[in-house]
């Protein structure tokens, strides 16, 4: 199996790097392409066997799936460059989620998947999202998701819910860590202790709690109860944070649907030089 990536980016050399050092794919079957072609041989030179070609269409054209890993008003001009070379067996997955199945169903002839990775695929664990198109087989589906699988768990969903499910798998990681950073800051501020101590008390934490809530098999709530003894200081300390964060995760949902919808508009426009339905 040939795999292509067209985009050499942050999310694209993460996937890269992913793949290689799992195991799940060798260095020789990946093709990569950037629209700096610096970039793409920078990064063929990191994993030797990696082949850097100059154009998009050369990348795809010898590839069974294709990841495009480029900004989401980027797309209608790299489609157009693969018009040209795409074949019906081909796979073309698209990794940004504003751009829909329908905007590359219309447009190319081949099978069409949108897969959203995480942060966290980088050392092989959390989720990856996974909407597949209409032309897809379940044979089709199992390949991909036997690849993703060893770089995550591959999880597929509804297009319609691509939004929400990204803001708790993907930006997740960011969101956490922009909390347990002001929490960090409270402590080194309120009590004097070092950063880097008390970063690495909350790394632990974080892990540990993850722990619990996959192979411990417990609920958020169920953390929350097992720590706070009724009267105690943790109860306390919840009491105050659902009382100061109440409404702010419901805000930032609005915010980043928002901001996907308003997206999702400019893709339209680009490909069809009109506005659909996002949702």
């Amino acid at each position: 199996m040939k795999v292509g990536f067209i985009g050499t980016g942050t999310m694209g050399s993460l996937l890269i790097e992913a793949f290689v050092t799992s195991g799940a794919l060798e260095p020789s079957q990946i093709a990569v392409s950037n629209r700096t072609y610096t970039k793409a041989l920078a990064l063929a030179g990191r994993f030797i066997g990696i082949s850097a070609v100059p154009t998009n269409a050369a990348c795809a054209a010898n590839s069974d799936i294709i990841f495009l890993c480029v900004k989401p008003l980027e797309f209608k001009k790299v489609v157009d460059e693969l018009l040209p070379v795409i074949r019906p067996e081909q796979l073309i997955v698209s990794i940004t989620s504003p751009v829909l199945i329908a905007h590359l169903e219309e447009l190319l002839p081949c099978k069409i998947a949108k897969v959203i990775p995480s942060v966290t695929n980088s050392v092989l664990s959390g989720a990856t999202l996974c909407v597949y198109g209409s032309r897809l087989s379940a044979e089709d589906e199992a390949k991909l998701e036997v690849l993703l699988n060893r770089i995550s768990k591959p999880l597929q969903i509804e297009e319609p819910y691509t939004r929400i499910v990204s803001d708790l798998s993907s930006c997740g990681p960011a969101f956490v860590s922009c909390l347990m950073e002001q929490f960090v800051d409270a402590a080194v501020e309120e009590t004097g202790i070092s950063r880097e101590e008390a970063g690495k008390v909350v790394a632990s934490m974080l892990l540990g709690t993850g722990l619990l809530l996959t192979e411990g098999g417990l609920s958020l709530a169920d953390v929350q109860a097992k720590v706070a003894v009724p009267g105690g200081i943790t109860a306390q300390a919840l009491q105050l944070l659902r009382r100061e964060t109440d409404g702010v995760f419901n805000r930032l949902v609005r915010t980043t649907h928002a901001k996907y919808n308003e997206d999702v508009a400019k893709v339209s426009i680009a490909f069809y030089g009109e506005e659909v339905n996002g949702q």
